[in-house]
């Protein structure tokens, strides 16, 4: 009961304030229906008393006293009383991650057979299917960068959008990672859940290191190299770019060793919220819904709303 009333309080209390014109209202209704005293300023009070049938006073609870009762209950409902909490909905079980797709013709390349696009599309659908219910979202890039989804649960959406991306679709070409990593960064600090980043390009563009080296502040960052082993280790702007964003490399593998390590990388991310964050005060209000209803059908009885 202590606890009860500790954590008793209401989730929108300016509706409360409804209580006011009610009672004005009621107060009025009630001096109208008062044909007694509208009498008294015409007769004498020592006549009008024989005249009146029953006496002066008239029904102790009538129909505007039923609709003071229903309005009063309807504001107590509508300012949400609550006194104890439970899991928000919008909760996330993991903290997200955005997945940074490259999207140029040099992702067509053979080498990884189909093309090294297509092969990062399947390493994404592994990658979802191993963190079941990570939120994950989809930046693609070339000569800009654009978002594709935000972090959603909806495995299947994500896989869908990044099955759709071709180089044929992309405005310009080009390289833009700074900018991609840029906008992954930004949209994982507006939903304010932490997260990672997991950038999924065969190569990066010389002029890119400077620019990634300005990115202060950024989440977590995985570079999935989408290039043979022997490319990837040649390719110096992919290793100076890995370092300016103080990246950890993976490299792809015939199985799913570098999925798993990806995976372990990114459920390490930090930002995931806490128990007492992921929570939101129960609304107790829609529980008196039934008793508008009963007051509600009072009104259906005959001769009510005419009574005095």
């Amino acid at each position: 009961m202590s606890a009860f009333i500790e954590n008793f309080h209401f989730l929108r209390p300016w509706a409360l304030l409804l209580v006011v014109p009610a009672v004005v209202l009621w107060w009025f209704a009630r001096q109208r229906a008062d044909t007694t005293r509208r009498w008294s300023r015409v007769i004498d009070p020592h006549l009008l008393k024989a005249l009146v049938v029953g006496g002066a006073e008239g029904p102790r609870f009538g129909p505007h006293d039923l609709l003071l009762a229903g309005w009063l209950v309807a504001a107590f409902a509508v300012a949400g009383p609550t006194w104890q909490r439970e899991p928000s909905p919008f909760a996330e079980g993991a903290a997200p991650a955005m997945i940074v797709l490259k999207v140029t013709p040099s992702m067509t390349t053979p080498d990884l057979a189909p093309t090294r696009l297509d092969r990062a599309r399947q390493k994404i659908a592994d990658l979802l299917k191993l963190r079941d219910g990570m939120p994950a979202g989809l930046i693609a890039y070339s000569g800009s960068a654009h978002l594709v989804l935000p972090p959603t649960q909806d495995a299947g959406v994500v896989v869908g959008m990044a099955d759709a991306l071709s180089p044929g679709i992309m405005p310009r070409e080009g390289d833009r990672l700074a900018d991609a990593v840029t906008l992954a960064a930004k949209v994982l600090g507006d939903g304010g859940q932490g997260g990672s980043i997991l950038v999924v390009a065969d190569t990066v563009a010389p002029g890119q290191t400077e620019g990634l080296s300005q990115i202060a502040g950024h989440p977590p960052i995985v570079f999935f190299a989408m290039a043979p082993a022997a490319s990837v280790e040649a390719d110096a702007n992919l290793g100076a770019a890995v370092s300016a964003l103080g990246a950890r490399r993976i490299e792809t593998t015939i199985d799913n060793a570098d999925i798993v390590a990806i995976a372990r990388r990114l459920a390490d991310a930090p930002g995931a919220p806490a128990a007492s964050e992921a929570e939101q005060w129960q609304e107790a209000g829609y529980w008196l819904a039934p008793v508008i209803a009963l007051i509600g059908l009072l009104w259906f009885r005959r001769g009510w709303v005419l009574a005095t």
